[in-house]
């Protein structure tokens, strides 16, 4: 009995030249583009990957890294990858290198100097061709020796070194749009719940806090700010004592969308209505921001655009470029979970959440 012939031709069978044929260029174009080096139109780029699609091309990695001594693999050394902050950047980083033909190397750093270490060392013997470092604790030192023997980009930072590009998001006009957005609907009472302390961008988002109050001429109280550690778990136990300290306040900052949804979550198991009684405002834009309920208002880091950036300035090292992409400008993104202060605000918020 015959064998019927498949419909489209395996990945085995299509070759560089068919893919060139199939799109009206060159093999040699077909290979830049999908390497990242080809400096061609957009519509001649897009027509070459949809070939590579449609035809199921699968490039020869193999054979391209024998020829050129490259193993067409970048490390990405994230922090929590259960986090969905890194799950959005990862999804930009890893679209934008599998476009180019590369393939990633994943590990998680906990937020822990040496394991982010232990996972480049790692990384390094498994011979990547760069480096993608998402904030992180190792010292700015270690990056800049690390990028004399392969390109390095990192999130979160300002620093400059040969074969280092750094990416920095501007987390203190963030913040201070946050803060300021509160004070314009009549909130003075402003809770702010923190990072952790050792984190550049925890630092620099509660500078934008103080820096909207002072603007407002509102003094900085030392008992409406707590810290927390970025996670759903902190901005919890930073309302709860809040509450249970008996400061008053009428809106919560929380300098990640993790903490504003833990917070929310301690002010409805305490009968606090959000926005009635209390606003939040949280920071990032994760996904699950828009479909809280209510709808929580944050500041957008546009955070898969961040990784497609960061992918784009790696692509840029790898080619000997100077990578000439910036941090995504934050954005606030108002929606339901701000309002005015409660006309009968002024008790404290111990009274408020024993009086239910």
């Amino acid at each position: 009995m015959k064998r019927s012939k498949p419909l489209l031709p395996t990945s085995s069978h299509v070759t560089l030249g068919r893919v060139a044929s199939a799109c009206g260029v060159s093999p040699s174009t077909v290979s830049r583009v999908l390497n990242g080096t080809a400096v061609v139109s957009a519509e001649k780029q897009a027509r070459v990957r949809e070939a590579v699609a449609a035809l199921g091309f699968v490039p020869n990695t193999l054979a391209r890294a024998l020829a050129d001594g490259r193993s067409f693999s970048v490390g990405l050394v994230a922090q929590y990858l259960e986090s969905p902050f890194y799950a959005l950047m990862l999804r930009g980083i890893e679209e934008t290198l599998s476009a180019a033909g590369y393939g990633l190397v994943v590990a998680s750093g906990h937020w822990n100097a040496e394991e982010e270490a232990r996972c480049i060392h790692t990384m390094r013997t498994r011979r990547v061709d760069g480096v993608i470092v998402l904030t992180g604790m190792l010292e700015d030192e270690f990056l800049v020796e690390l990028a004399r023997e392969l390109p390095v980009v990192v999130t979160g930072r300002r620093l400059e070194a040969p074969g280092l590009h750094a990416l920095h998001s501007n987390d203190v006009d963030g913040a201070r749009a946050a803060t300021r957005h509160l004070l314009e609907r009549g909130h003075a009472r402003i809770a702010f719940i923190g990072g952790d302390p050792r984190h550049p961008d925890a630092q620099e988002r509660e500078r934008g806090y103080r820096a909207a109050l002072a603007e407002a001429g509102v003094a900085v109280d030392p008992a409406l700010m707590r810290a927390g550690d970025y996670l759903e778990t902190g901005g919890a136990a930073a309302t709860e004592a809040l509450l249970d300290d008996g400061v008053a306040f009428s809106a919560i900052f929380a300098a990640n969308d993790q903490m504003a949804a833990g917070a929310a979550q301690v002010l409805h198991r305490r009968g606090l209505r959000v926005p009635e009684e209390v606003s939040i405002v949280g920071f990032d834009d994760l996904l699950a921001t828009a479909h809280a309920s209510p709808p929580r208002t944050t500041v957008s880091l546009s955070v898969a655009e961040l990784g497609r950036r960061a992918a784009l300035a790696l692509l840029d090292l790898l080619q000997h470029r100077a990578p000439r992409v910036n941090a995504p400008e934050p954005e606030l993104v108002v929606r339901e979970s701000t309002r005015p202060p409660a006309p009968h605000f002024g008790c404290s918020a111990r009274s408020m959440s024993t009086s239910r």
